[in-house]
């Protein structure tokens, strides 16, 4: 079974939880127990779980990604977005998470969030869950 999401970033650099709105696609699946990967089909885009109680850490995390890649370093790709590729290679492209009794097993902090590096765009987050 595979979904899709549409994801709207306001930002050229941003993090969006996006927890929620994938817990009401595995609730409505119906799968109890199983898996759910999260695949970004998108050069400079990510996507990573990570603390979602103190919003200081999206802000820490951005800041940190952007202070070890600057969006202006000499960049030989055209498109001026290169900062925006490496930092998505660096998060990475999919998360897998377990699914049990209906629900993601993410830890008591942790949430899912979208990593836009070349916005503000809306994009696609695919989403395919396995029952097993």
């Amino acid at each position: 079974m595979t979904h899709e999401i549409s994801v709207r970033t306001e930002m050229q650099v941003q993090l969006r939880e996006i927890t929620a709105e994938v817990q009401r696609i595995v609730s409505r699946s119906g799968i109890q127990e199983g898996l759910a990967t999260l695949f970004v089909p998108h050069t400079t885009a990510a996507v990573t779980i990570n603390e979602n109680a103190d919003p200081d850490v999206v802000t820490d995390m951005i800041n940190g990604l952007n202070e070890l890649i600057p969006q202006q370093n000499h960049y030989r790709h055209l498109e001026g977005n290169s900062a925006a590729h490496i930092k998505s290679s660096l998060i990475g492209a999919s998360e897998q998470i377990i699914i049990h009794k209906g629900k993601l097993q993410l830890g008591t902090w942790q949430g899912i969030y979208f990593c836009e590096f070349d916005g503000p765009r809306t994009r696609k987050l695919q989403i395919k869950l396995l029952e097993g």
